[in-house]
């Protein structure tokens, strides 16, 4: 990583994403480079397609060694920095991992504040710093709450035991959240995540669906180097070479794990918001994701639709619904979504050196594109 590069990380630390943003904007996506994917993607093709869901990110890349720090946090708001509940509905593809607060979410069908995503060590960090945010918040009285907080583990590059990610952290994240164009690859909780073989990730991805969109973002953490598979092409059979440097100190590489958030505007009960849920790991096996024994792949839904459904009081509250049948496209989008997420958490991601000196490679995008050209795979 250049110089210039690592200042910008390090910039995302309490300062908002404008700078690192636009260092973004001069990197290719994976449709760039033309990745056949299917379906259309909004304007941004980005979660934040979804009026009103804002991202921030506080990546911290600090020191070397043992106690190296390559890690960071996620915020997702699904209506901007407020208390307003939506519906949801959520889903683990395989629990070998935590996605805190689920317990409402199934119960009540209610998401109540952001969705944030970190390391496995730092949740509880993470939880309790969303509800001191509230707590900060004049004129904010909310009686209860349970923060709905993900994980996975960057433990190869990142010292976890550490608990670098601190309250400061998430509320960087927090203020600093807004729409646009989302950072990808090596920011946010993501920072340490590595996937499929490679460097990976955050990554973002969105679909219109009629007048709707469905948008996702991804914290890709899961996957072996032979099972990597682009627009149905065995890449990672292909790049045999580029390993990590430590191969044999790294024998956990790779089981798990990816957490997947759904945001979309479409008027969606929590019971279809679940079944959107629990279409992603079909977008994920498209990558080559199998949801083996020791990945925690766990995901969430919601919609930004219909607006005060849940206020408290005993009178009738009007909604709105799509019926069951019309989701089917909604199916679609989400698996199409993620796959494109994903792919595009690997192209952003550069490679990084870690905790005791292991090194994960980025993909190397020339030969990604001489690789699906072989297989006539290469849209442009």
């Amino acid at each position: 990583m250049t110089a210039t590069r690592r200042a910008l990380f390090v910039m995302v630390v309490g300062v908002g994403l404008t700078s690192w943003a636009f260092a973004q904007s001069l990197k290719p996506r994976a449709r760039d480079l033309g990745v056949p994917f299917e379906g259309t993607p909004g304007p941004l093709n980005a979660i934040t397609d979804i009026t009103g869901v804002e991202v921030g990110e506080t990546t911290i890349i600090e020191g070397t060694g043992e106690h190296a720090a390559r890690t960071g946090v996620t915020i997702i708001w699904p209506k901007g920095k407020k208390w307003e509940p939506v519906f949801a509905g959520w889903f683990a593809g395989n629990g070998f991992g935590d996605l805190t607060g689920t317990a409402w979410v199934e119960e009540g069908g209610m998401l109540g504040g952001p969705v944030a995503i970190t390391n496995t060590n730092s949740v509880g960090t993470v939880r309790d710093a969303v509800l001191q945010w509230y707590d900060s918040i004049p004129k904010v009285d909310i009686a209860w709450h349970q923060p709905v907080v993900g994980e996975t583990s960057d433990a190869g590059l990142n010292d976890m035991q550490g608990f670098h990610v601190k309250r400061e952290h998430v509320f960087a994240a927090m203020n600093g959240a807004k729409g646009g164009p989302v950072p990808e690859g090596n920011v946010g909780g993501g920072t340490g995540m590595r996937a499929l073989g490679f460097k990976a990730g955050t990554g973002t991805a969105s679909r219109k669906v009629g007048n709707y969109m469905v948008g996702v973002l991804v914290q890709a953490n899961f996957g072996s180097r032979e099972q990597l598979t682009v627009a149905g092409v065995p890449v990672g059979k292909e790049v045999t070479d580029v390993q990590p440097n430590r191969p044999q100190a790294d024998a956990s590489d790779r089981e798990g794990s990816c957490i997947v958030v759904v945001a979309t505007d479409a008027p969606l009960l929590p019971h279809q918001l679940k079944r959107l849920a629990r279409r992603v790991p079909m977008g994920i096996s498209r990558t080559g994701g199998t949801a083996a024994n020791g990945s925690g792949d766990i995901f969430i839904a919601f919609s930004t639709a219909n607006p005060g459904a849940a206020r408290d009081g005993n009178d009738p509250i009007n909604i709105q619904m799509l019926s069951n049948n019309a989701e089917s496209a909604f199916f679609t989008a989400t698996i199409q979504a993620v796959e494109e997420a994903i792919i595009n958490s690997l192209v952003a991601a550069e490679t990084m050196t870690g905790r005791n000196g292991l090194t994960v490679s980025a993909l190397p995008l020339d030969r990604l594109k001489t690789i699906l050209a072989k297989y006539n795979r290469l849209s442009k």
